[in-house]
């Protein structure tokens, strides 16, 4: 997973879509695209040009890239596997694989307040799959894995505040707070993923 230095709330300003890489600031009025949105910069020297077609299909997949935190390389090898396979379309199955990630599995199982938190729970150890401790962010779940934090992740305030937001479950999951546990239910279909980007224009990207 990529380690994101720069100032998180500028990625979304750039791209002009709201990413969640800063977890609850993100649901709050202190996020600056609820309030009058305008990318970084210095304002109002020029009128910036359309985007040409490369750039808008560059935007979609760098926007998808920061939401679940990959890096290019790694990113890539996942878009290579989504086009392998011939059951599903190649953008929904690249969404499945990145969905099917640990790190964001215990983000959207409510257990984190973003994909970066959850990374950082699952590289120091607190996080068991089937009862084995699994220390790499992009291990991937399968239906009818069972992840857990250990007993002493309570304590953390990332996963306390996580808690306490009582965030919506996927379908597509089934969390028990009270234990911290995440059951996988079955592979997330696409109308169950509910990020907000247009798959198509990354599968044209790297099409081209």
């Amino acid at each position: 997973m990529a380690k994101i230095t720069k100032p998180k709330c500028r990625i979304c300003r750039r791209l002009g879509v709201k990413l969640f890489l800063k977890g609850e600031k993100c649901y709050t009025s202190k996020c600056p695209l609820e309030r009058k949105f305008s990318p970084p910069g210095m304002q109002g020297i020029r009128r910036k040009p359309k985007p040409s077609d490369y750039a808008i299909h560059l935007w979609e997949k760098q926007k998808l890239r920061k939401i679940y935190g990959v890096m290019e390389r790694q990113f890539r090898r996942y878009f290579e596997r989504a086009a392998s396979q011939r059951k599903i379309a190649t953008g929904e199955k690249l969404l499945e694989l990145l969905e099917r990630r640990l790190d964001n599995v215990i983000f959207r199982g409510g257990l984190s307040v973003s994909r970066s938190a959850a990374r950082q729970l699952v590289s120091h150890g607190h996080v068991l799959v089937n009862g084995r401790k699994v220390t790499i962010p992009s291990f991937e779940v399968k239906p009818g894995d069972k992840i857990q934090l250990r007993p002493k992740a309570k304590n953390i305030p990332t996963v306390l505040s996580a808690i306490e937001q009582k965030p919506f479950v996927p379908p597509w999951l089934n969390t028990d707070f009270d234990n911290l546990t995440i059951e996988v239910l079955s592979v997330p279909t696409r109308d169950q993923i509910d990020t907000p980007i247009k798959e198509e224009l990354v599968v044209e990207f790297y099409s081209k």
